[in-house]
């Protein structure tokens, strides 16, 4: 449940909760629901506090079976993540900082950020262009040029 003050300056700030819906492209958001999170303790700083705070978090995503996903772009994920894939699974850690609540963020945007790329589609095939005719002439005759300024240093009169 998000709880949302409101600052003596009259701007509303959401306490708890995530910042969600992160929009991976479009319209196409990840679903709270279908996110699962797992804490545990992180490694690094923390002071007094570092032992007994599960700040590290690892947020699976189902790729295989979501529906949240249209079927071309599932398709493209599952092929472009194939390598990061567990059982279908896709598994994103942070624990760069200190507070659990930004650790979630991190994996989410993480998340949200791999899927973007992943789901993005393939670029345009290059279409080859022809060398005018012109320039392909001038560059022989320039090659030929060269040639014969360095046929000219050869040493033959020298003996």
């Amino acid at each position: 449940m998000n709880v949302i003050r409101v600052t003596c300056a009259g701007q509303a700030r959401d306490y708890g909760g995530m910042s969600g819906p992160y929009v991976i492209r479009g319209s196409v958001s990840l679903p709270e629901a279908e996110l699962h999170w797992r804490f545990s303790r992180s490694s690094g700083p923390g002071g007094q506090h570092v032992n007994t705070s599960d700040s590290q978090v690892e947020l699976r995503f189902d790729l295989a079976n979501t529906e949240a996903l249209p079927p071309v772009w599932k398709q493209r994920a599952l092929e472009r993540l194939a390598g990061r894939l567990v059982d279908g699974v896709i598994v994103v850690r942070a624990s760069e900082h200190r507070s659990q609540w930004r650790n979630r963020e991190t994996a989410a945007v993480r998340l949200a950020a791999l899927l973007a790329e992943a789901t993005a589609p393939p670029p345009k095939p290059r279409t080859p262009t022809r060398i005018p005719r012109g320039i392909n002439e001038r560059r022989l005759r320039e090659k030929k040029q060269r040639s014969q300024t360095k046929r000219g240093r050869t040493g033959r009169d020298w003996s």
